[in-house]
């Protein structure tokens, strides 16, 4: 199949990208992650992704729209639940692009994360699929990830140390007051 990955950055899509190669399915990349906070943050996945996408001889499209505002919007007041609107803003827009390029499926490198919500990215991509009526191709990536975050480091890509958003940007670095 020809599946066209949606791609949160470099070190996520090693261990998907090989994968799904050695599954004998053909992989684009496909980068769109308007959510990442700060900018300088933003920009450097960005890079890292591009990268990588050399050392991996992968092909990408990239969507450099950072739309930071739209992603604050759809989330505002309900902060608790963001990760559902972050995933379905960033599987929306791969289930479109996949369906109006007449790839086969659509996946994300989101599943090889243990720590992401793997059956809300499963759900909201089979959501996607079904409004787009293209299938999102799930699997689970997670025990390929310690793999993948040794060929990311053997590979000299940036590794990012919070999920992307402003929220797990302070989740990650705050310490609790007593």
């Amino acid at each position: 199949m020809n599946i066209l990955l949606h791609s949160c950055c470099g070190p996520c899509a090693t261990f998907p990208v090989k994968a799904l190669r050695e599954a004998g399915h053909q992989v684009w990349g496909y980068f769109y992650n308007p959510n990442i906070h700060p900018y300088k943050e933003y920009e450097k996945r960005l890079l890292t992704f591009q990268e990588y996408a050399k050392q991996a001889d992968l092909d990408v499209i990239i969507r450099d729209d950072y739309d930071l505002e739209e992603f604050l919007r759809l989330i505002a007041h309900q902060e608790d639940i963001r990760c559902q609107f972050c995933y379905r803003m960033r599987l929306r827009e791969a289930a479109k692009y996949a369906k109006e390029n007449k790839y086969d499926a659509f996946s994300s490198t989101l599943l090889v994360s243990p720590f992401q919500k793997h059956d809300l990215i499963k759900s909201v991509g089979e959501e996607m699929g079904k409004e787009f009526q293209i299938p999102f191709y799930y699997i689970d990536f997670r025990p390929g990830y310690r793999e993948g975050v040794a060929m990311s480091r053997e590979m000299g890509l940036y590794r990012q140390p919070y999920c992307g958003c402003i929220y797990s940007e302070r989740d990650r670095y705050r310490k609790e007051r007593v």
